[in-house]
C-alpha cells in the first residue's frame, strides 16, 4: 500500500465540516473560521518510547496524540475544530495504521473535531498533531493573568498516569486509562471562558505546570493538599508518595485555573468539573498545607524532556 492509498483508505472522510472550504487531497487546506472568534493554535509530538510506551496498543496511541493537544485548546477556552497530522512509521503496516486511526476517530467524533491534512513518512516511529479551535475575541484564558486573591481550581484526576507508567505492564486496564486513553476537559474549559483569569494542562506535574502560571503572572500560590482530585488508586499508597506522583507525575492532562472567588461561588453550583485546591497569594513561591495544618514549600519540578 502506497502513502496516498494509506491515508485515502484510513483518514480521508467524505464530508468535511462547513468551516473546512478545502481538506485532505491538496497542498493546503483552506478554512473558514467563524464570525467574531480567534482562532486557537497548538501542536505536540509524541515519540515512541519517550511519551508512550513502546507497548502501547495503536488505537491508544492514535488517541493519546490527539488528546494531547485537545487538552491545550481546553486550558484557553477554545472550542475544537480540526487537526493535522504527521505521522512517521518505520514501516508500512496497514494493520496498525487501521487501529491507531480508530483510536483517534474515536476521540474526534467524541468532541466533533475533524481531520483535514498532514503527511506521512518513513522514519523512527513519532506523530505530530497540530490542532485548533475557536474563542470568543479577548476571552482566551493565558497563563499571565492569575491574581492574588485568585481561588485555584482542578478538572480531572492527578497522579493516575505516572503510577501506570511506575507499574508497567503490572498496571491494571482502569489504571493504564490513565496513561493511555486521557481524557481532555474540554466542556471544564468551555464553563470558565467567561470567568476565568488564567490557565493551564497539567502535562508535566501539577506542580510544574502552576509554576508556569505564578512565573508569568508574577505571583505565588498556597494549595490544600488534601482536596487534590486523586486518582482513585493512589488511595492504596503511602500520603508522600501519592503526593509524589500528584503533584510531580505528570501526563495527567488535567486543567488547572485561577479565578474570583465571587465567579468560583456562582462557578461552583453549576455540575462544571472544577473543583477548588487552593489560592493565589501575594508571596512567590508555591506552597503546601499538609493535613495537619503545617506548610511546606513545593518546588516546581515535572517532567523535562531534556
Amino acid at each position: 500500500m502506497t502513502e496516498f492509498e494509506l491515508i485515502r483508505q484510513y483518514f480521508q472522510r467524505d464530508a468535511g465540516p462547513s468551516w473546512c472550504r478545502l481538506g485532505i487531497g491538496d497542498d493546503a487546506a483552506i478554512l473558514r473560521p467563524p464570525a467574531q472568534r480567534e482562532l486557537a493554535i497548538c501542536t505536540d509530538t509524541l515519540v515512541a518510547g519517550r511519551h508512550f510506551p513502546q507497548d502501547t496498543a495503536a488505537a491508544d496511541i492514535g488517541w493519546k496524540a490527539l488528546a494531547v493537544n485537545l487538552s491545550d485548546l481546553a486550558a484557553m477556552g477554545a472550542q475544537p475544530m480540526g487537526f493535522l497530522l504527521n505521522l512517521t512509521l518505520p514501516d508500512n503496516d496497514p494493520a496498525f495504521v487501521a487501529e491507531l486511526a480508530r483510536g483517534m476517530f474515536e476521540l474526534a467524533s467524541t468532541h466533533d473535531v475533524a481531520l483535514i491534512g498532514g503527511d506521512t513518512t518513513r522514519g523512527p516511529m513519532s506523530l505530530s498533531v497540530t490542532a485548533f479551535g475557536h474563542v470568543a475575541i479577548d476571552r482566551t484564558l493565558r497563563r499571565d493573568a492569575a491574581r492574588v486573591g485568585d481561588v485555584i481550581v482542578v478538572a480531572g484526576e492527578l497522579g493516575g498516569a505516572a503510577l501506570a507508567l511506575a507499574r508497567g505492564g503490572a498496571a491494571d486496564p482502569a489504571l493504564r486509562a490513565y496513561l493511555d486513553r486521557p481524557q481532555p476537559q474540554i466542556e471544564a474549559g468551555l464553563a470558565l471562558v467567561e470567568c476565568g483569569h488564567a490557565a493551564i494542562d497539567i502535562s508535566d506535574g501539577l506542580a510544574a505546570d502552576l509554576g508556569h502560571i505564578l512565573t508569568a503572572s508574577g505571583c505565588g500560590a498556597q494549595i490544600d493538599l488534601a482536596a487534590l482530585p486523586l486518582a482513585p488508586q493512589l488511595a492504596d499508597l503511602a500520603d508522600s508518595e501519592a503526593m509524589r506522583l500528584a503533584l510531580h507525575g505528570g501526563d495527567d492532562y488535567a486543567l488547572i485555573a485561577t479565578l474570583s472567588r465571587r465567579a468560583w461561588a456562582a462557578l461552583a453550583e453549576r455540575p462544571c468539573g472544577w473543583r477548588c485546591v487552593g489560592e493565589i497569594v501575594e508571596q512567590p513561591g508555591l506552597y503546601g498545607r499538609a493535613h495537619d495544618g503545617s506548610r511546606q514549600l513545593i518546588p516546581a519540578t515535572g517532567y523535562t524532556h531534556f
